[in-house]
This record gives C-alpha cells, structure tokens and sequence, in this order.
C-alpha cells in the first residue's frame, strides 16, 4: 500500500465484503493473458474466506486448475461527499482458490450466498433453487494470503 494515509482497517475491509454485491476475480489466464470476471460472492467474516460459484466447466475453472492464485477486488459505489468528489472504499485479496469438494459444505456457502442476494426470500425457496439447480454448479473458495483496503477520496 503506497499511500498509507488512506488504509483502512481489516474490520472495515471485512465490512465492505460482507455488503458489496459484486467483486472482480482476477486469475492466470490461457497463453499468460489475466482474466478477470465479475462474480457474486458471500464473504466468511470469521475466517475472511471469499466463496461463490460457477459453472462446472469454462474458462474459469480452465485458468484455476492450472494456476490457484488469485486476485479478488470489491469496490464500494461510494457517497458523494462535499461538491462533486466521491468517497469510496476499495478492498484487494490475493490468496489461493480451490474447489470445495464436499458437496454439504458447498451446498452450506450457497444458502448463505442466497441469504445475502435474497434475504426476502424464504428457506422454502431457498431450498428449491439449491435442489434445481445445485448439482449443476461448483462452489469456489478464495483462502487469502494478503488483504489491503483503502479509503479513495477522489478530488
């Protein structure tokens, strides 16, 4: 971190984690080329862990198989503050990505998952999607190395 005047502490780090909808997942691309894709995520504030799902073939899964490190980043929409300038909280991770095998825990990530993008719904719908559609899927966890978030204050 470069600029220390704008860290911001794990605490907040682990806040704008358990409430951003989106990060950008970042790994080593075919023939060297990075490739990062938008995913939804559910963020374990106790151990830190990042976990979301995909699908059980793709260049995605190609890229992990072959090179488990990682960069994951989440960025806050930010509030104006004053005229015209944004403030904005931003958290980067780099650790290592991995499966999860056992497929109770993974089927555990995404009913947690869904209680973060849906919390209106019911466990009874919650259940039924799981039942549709998670045999379909594979659940990923990003175990982190090294994590820093900083405070931007553009102006």
């Amino acid at each position: 971190m470069r600029r220390i005047k704008q860290q911001i502490t794990e605490e907040e780090c682990l806040d704008v984690l358990a409430k951003e909808k989106r990060g950008i997942l970042a790994v080593n691309g075919e023939g060297g080329y990075p490739y990062a894709v938008p995913v939804n995520f559910f963020c374990d504030t106790k151990t830190g862990k990042i976990y979301f799902h995909g699908a059980k073939s793709g260049h995605k899964l190609d890229a992990v198989k072959a090179d488990d490190k990682v960069c994951f980043t989440v960025c806050e929409q930010g509030q104006q503050i004053e005229d015209w300038s944004y403030h904005a909280r931003s958290v980067v991770i780099f650790g290592r990505i991995k499966i999860v095998e056992d497929h109770f825990e993974a089927i555990g990530y995404v009913r947690e998952m869904a209680r973060k993008y849906y919390p209106e719904g019911s466990d009874e719908e919650i259940e039924r999607d799981i039942e549709k559609n998670g045999g379909r899927m594979l659940m990923f966890e990003i175990i982190p190395d090294h994590m820093t978030g900083k405070l931007v204050h553009e102006k």
